[in-house]
């Protein structure tokens, strides 16, 4: 199985006439995901790549049955169209929209909590579970199917350590990049929750950074909730204080949120911390009790 996304995913490109959209759409296609509609205002009749286009996520939906959508959407905009797909009644709405504003996110969040759409992003790779659908901008010859669940705040970080994992034999469940802006809709927990239901996941690689505190609230819950093993990473160990690096919510303020907080917490719960990428690998064969 997996988690997210699959074979009975059906899914809308909002701004698919665009520059990203068009492309990351012909990508999605020739990975395999079961793209049925597409939507950009007032483009209602034009085709991408064999793929129908309407004006609205109401007709889009009406129409082909979509069940998830992606936005390829300029961050002004992205707020309305995230709320628009939720509205029309997609499960699953993947913002890789990013700059957008974090009240609109939090707008976006308290929606969407309403309606009952899972939103993974914003800011963010997309989710892909190899093999069956890829719902994102990650690149898709680097995944293997396989049994190892990977969830990560940073989005070229995940594609190291996925490529590590395939060249030791190591193929993913689903890979998921939950973005690192202050406010997400999908956290660490969401993620791992979903992971430990899944029968296809027999191991999680929990992959972190600096800033905020979810990576010490995810090794709380795995040591009350998961029975699966966890390993993970965290990025940043040399960040100084005070400095964002990379996303938005990657700063260490008040002395709190710092690399060593979270190894800490997580070494206290049990989960192994890889020294670098590369490591990953060795700390999945222990802790599936491979050679």
């Amino acid at each position: 199985m997996s988690i997210f996304v699959n074979g009975e995913t059906r899914l809308c490109v909002q701004g698919i006439t665009g520059r990203d959209g068009a492309f990351h759409t012909k990508e999605m296609i020739d990975y395999g995901t079961n793209v049925v509609c597409g939507v950009t205002p007032g483009k209602s009749g034009q085709s991408v790549h064999g793929v129908p286009v309407f004006d609205t996520m109401a007709d889009a939906v009406r129409e082909t049955g979509a069940n998830a959508s992606i936005t390829f959407v300029p961050a002004r905009f992205a707020a309305p169209a995230i709320i628009e797909a939720a509205e029309a009644g997609v499960d699953l709405v993947v913002a890789i929209s990013e700059g957008i504003p974090t009240l609109d996110v939090a707008k976006v969040y308290q929606r969407l909590s309403e309606l009952g759409t899972r939103m993974i992003g914003p800011n963010c790779p997309g989710v892909i579970s190899p093999g069956k659908a890829k719902v994102g901008i990650m690149p898709g010859w680097i995944h293997a199917p396989g049994p190892v669940g990977v969830v990560s705040r940073s989005g070229t970080l995940t594609y190291e350590v996925v490529d590590q994992l395939r060249r030791n034999g190591l193929g993913q469940s689903t890979v998921l990049g939950i973005g690192g802006d202050p406010i997400i809709g999908t956290n660490f927990i969401d993620a791992l929750t979903a992971y430990g239901t899944d029968p296809q996941t027999e191991v999680v690689v929990l992959i972190g950074e600096i800033g905020g505190t979810d990576e010490e609230q995810a090794a709380q819950f795995v040591t009350e909730h998961l029975d699966k093993p966890v390993v993970s990473f965290i990025a940043g160990r040399t960040a100084p204080p005070g400095k964002r690096m990379g996303h938005a919510g990657a700063i260490i303020a008040g002395g709190k949120g710092t690399a060593q907080e979270k190894i800490k917490a997580l070494n206290e719960a049990g989960i192994p911390v890889a020294d670098r990428p590369s490591d990953i690998p060795g700390l999945i064969a222990a802790a599936l009790g491979r050679k």
